[in-house]
């Protein structure tokens, strides 16, 4: 990364980052996240040196700080998406390391196999070798000098043939192993290394994680503050907007306007000026007409007569109240005859209920009603019955009478213990039709 500042204006060419980002990605991260004053060299110039980890983080912290706050999403994905290139682009180099080890651990382990196989084969042809000088021992010390034949001379020149081929291929043998010794050291050396990376690489990869995960949960939070912060903002704004738009449609509909944007123009013949007159000379006309009518009337309880000047202020009835007069008498017409069938269904009523319920109901005063059986032995045996709730609850009591002191098993049955008016009422039509049938 190559930067140049001047007190007037800096100057940040990427040119590492120029390699890094790719397609619309980069199109996004040049127009959003970088500010005006920095200068992109273009894709296609040549990298000064190699990207690094460290260079995008650097050149991610150098513009975040100027970017807008959408930005730092952008930030945390671009590392996140570089983390995740990253680790997606060693993943293969790692399992062909694995692989690789294993291979060489397979080798090692053939290798080794042979090697003891070899160990084996040098024991026994180490044996056999010790078995043939033994028995060439043995043939020496029982035959004479004069006694070797050509055929004895034979078998030791072979013996000592194989004993050189098979000490040539020891030395092959122990020269391979000691080959296949330090290739298995060099591999295991290479294991270790690929071993120390990749655990280097997973602490390297565990830690980036938990930086962006810190970076993003810290970020969200205060990005959500933000967004709380101007949801508060646009809230308080809009219920003023309403309070000043309610204003303003009430000074509206009270008649206020802008003097500035609008002109009142006045009508020569405006009909609110000429109903207001014609409205003051009638106020006037009847002003006058209430104190020619107060000094009459002054003047008839003075006692005196009336002149000429006061009949002019008789004034006989107009047609308006002429009609008015007439629908008051229809009215007291109608309200006459009204009166007249309300009073004939009341006595419908009142003879349906004596006939269906065997009692005439009567109010001697309010909220006393008398209640005579149609199978009364006297006109003066009738029940009370007074009004105790307010007016429509349906609260009644029995008033003492001579006639209920007759019915005190009943009293204390149905209204005491059952408290059921219609039951006593039905029980005493019964008690008193029981007395004239069997009378």
């Amino acid at each position: 990364m190559i930067m140049d500042y001047s007190p007037s204006d800096m100057h940040i060419h990427l040119t590492s980052l120029g390699g890094c980002f790719h397609g619309c990605f980069w199109e996004l991260f040049m127009a959003h996240c970088l500010p005006h004053n920095i200068v992109p060299f273009p894709r296609t110039a040549q990298r000064q040196r190699e990207i690094t980890f460290q260079d995008i983080e650097n050149a991610v912290l150098c513009v975040l700080p100027r970017a807008a706050p959408s930005c730092l999403f952008l930030s945390v994905s671009f590392s996140i998406r570089s983390v995740e290139k990253a680790r997606a682009e060693l993943l293969p180099e790692i399992a062909q390391m694995r692989a690789k080890a294993q291979e060489e651990q397979k080798k090692r382990e053939n290798q080794d196999s042979l090697v003891r196989r070899m160990q084996k084969r040098v024991l026994l042809l180490t044996k056999e070798r010790d078995g043939m000088r033994a028995i060439l021992e043995s043939y020496d010390s029982e035959l004479a000098t004069s006694e070797y034949s050509p055929q004895l001379m034979f078998r030791v020149k072979e013996a000592e043939d194989m004993l050189q081929k098979v000490q040539a291929h020891n030395t092959e043998m122990e020269t391979q192993l000691s080959k296949a010794q330090e290739e298995a050291g060099t591999f295991k050396l290479q294991v270790q290394m690929m071993t120390a990376e990749l655990e280097a690489l997973k602490e390297q990869q565990v830690s980036n994680a938990e930086k962006n995960t810190l970076a993003t949960a810290e970020e969200v939070s205060s990005l959500r503050q933000k967004i709380e912060e101007l949801e508060a903002e646009r809230q308080r704004l809009e219920e003023q907007n309403n309070i000043l738009e309610m204003r303003l449609e009430r000074h509206n509909l009270q008649g206020d306007y802008d003097p500035v944007k609008t002109k009142v123009i006045h009508l020569q013949m405006n009909p609110t000026s000429i109903a207001k007159q014609q409205h003051a000379e009638e106020v006037e006309q009847l002003r006058l007409e209430c104190q020619l009518l107060r000094d009459r009337i002054r003047k008839i309880e003075a006692g005196g007569g009336v002149t000429k000047d006061d009949t002019t202020l008789i004034i006989p009835p107009s047609q308006e109240i002429l009609d008015l007069r007439k629908q008051m008498e229809s009215a007291e017409l109608k309200n006459q005859r009204l009166k007249e069938v309300f009073q004939k269904k009341i006595q419908e009523f009142r003879t349906a209920c004596y006939v269906l319920t065997g009692y005439q109901i009567d109010i001697t005063v309010e909220n006393q009603y008398r209640l005579t059986s149609v199978y009364a032995e006297h006109m003066e045996d009738s029940l009370l019955f007074k009004s105790t709730g307010p007016v429509g609850s349906g609260s009644m009591q029995l008033l003492e009478t001579d006639f209920s002191r007759t019915l005190t098993g009943l009293v204390d049955l149905h209204l005491f213990h059952q408290k059921s008016i219609p039951v006593f009422l039905s029980a005493v039509t019964i008690e008193l039709f029981s007395r004239q049938t069997v009378t």
